[in-house]
């Protein structure tokens, strides 16, 4: 059965891991290099990265190849696995030569799975590794309009354990997908819009939830203030909502509301709010007027304040291996479902 599968997964796993080794070993070759320049430019490191090519270059196809494999591997790993066996009806020749369902599927399901886990692995390592140096010095406070902190949703699942939970719950949705619809190519639809769409919430409505995050009390002032958002249908224009720093470098903001002094969130703010607006954002330096400073002391007076749910930078790790858990936990939950499929309803 192993070499079986083997034949008929060769294809397939050859084109995926040839572009994959080949991108992991271009990080491999230029991340001594990066790192170098890290240890000697110090605070102008993502400064002089601007002046590159390459290197921002491979700081970008690195994330999206993050993001693909996991789709990829779903759709044309998982999705036809046992798809075009029901398709063709080459499972009954299987079957008929005293090879139980349930080693038939476990030796697809373990060859191919553990071969999605360990190429996801090998890139994620690959990049992980290759982009310490930018994540460090991101986290570091150095600004940059390129590259974002690692805890922010679109570096967070390029990084790490993620990927491969993901790729683990990709290839067993395309395998569960292609047990229930029989049809290739129906089933490798279905399964890449599905990991797709998992891809795209996944930091919305399943990420906030797997920990507890940090909140904090901060009175807006004009060191903190990031922002106003205005309603443009009246004049003066009104405060619909202030946003301010975290105060923690790198961190994933959640949310960021105004409460007043009993804790109570704000629906519709003071309209002499719009008094702490200091001006131009880029304004150097950057120096209230009379106005705006009595407003933020009026601000502080009557309670207001700003209450932030964040994760820190400290918390990525901890984050990853919920993240990875959970989505390696659901992978084996589809390939029960496999299981108890290919035993109970298939003829």
């Amino acid at each position: 059965m192993i070499w079986l599968t083997w034949r008929q997964f060769r294809v397939q796993f050859l084109v995926v891991t040839s572009v994959i080794l080949a991108a992991a070993i271009i990080l491999l070759v230029t991340g001594p290099g990066l790192l170098d320049s890290y240890h000697r430019l110090t605070d102008s490191f993502l400064q002089s990265l601007g002046y590159e090519r390459l290197n921002p270059l491979l700081y970008i196809v690195g994330q999206v190849l993050l993001y693909a494999v996991p789709p990829v591997i779903g759709a044309f790993w998982g999705a036809p696995l046992i798809s075009r066996e029901l398709e063709t009806g080459t499972h009954r020749l299987a079957w008929s030569q005293s090879v139980s369902r349930h080693r038939w599927l476990a030796t697809k399901l373990g060859l191919t799975g553990l071969a999605a886990v360990a190429i996801t692995g090998v890139l994620s390592l690959a990049v992980t590794w290759w982009a310490d140096p930018i994540d460090d010095a991101v986290n570091a406070g150095q600004n940059s309009n390129v590259y974002l902190p690692r805890m922010f949703p679109a570096v967070f699942s390029a990084r790490g354990l993620v990927p491969i939970g993901y790729a683990a719950f990709a290839f067993a949705l395309g395998v569960a997908v292609g047990l229930v619809i029989r049809r290739t190519l129906v089933a490798l639809a279905v399964t890449l819009a599905a990991v797709i769409l998992v891809q795209v919430l996944a930091p919305t409505l399943i990420r906030p939830h797997l920990m507890a995050p940090t909140e904090s009390y901060l009175t807006v002032s004009l060191d903190n203030l990031r922002g106003f958002m205005l309603s443009g249908d009246t004049q003066p224009p009104q405060v619909k909502a202030i946003e301010v720093a975290s105060g923690s470098v790198a961190a994933w903001k959640l949310s960021d509301q105004t409460v007043d002094k009993n804790g109570n969130k704000v629906s519709t703010l003071p309209t002499w709010m719009i008094d702490c607006e200091p001006g131009p954002p880029n304004a150097t330096p950057r120096i209230p007027s009379s106005k705006a400073a009595a407003c933020f002391q009026r601000l502080a007076d009557e309670g207001y304040r700003q209450h932030i749910k964040y994760f820190g930078a400290d918390k990525f790790w901890a984050l990853q291996w919920r993240e990875f858990g959970f989505f390696l936990a659901l992978a084996l939950l589809l390939s029960g479902f496999s299981f108890w499929r290919i035993r109970r309803d298939l003829s």
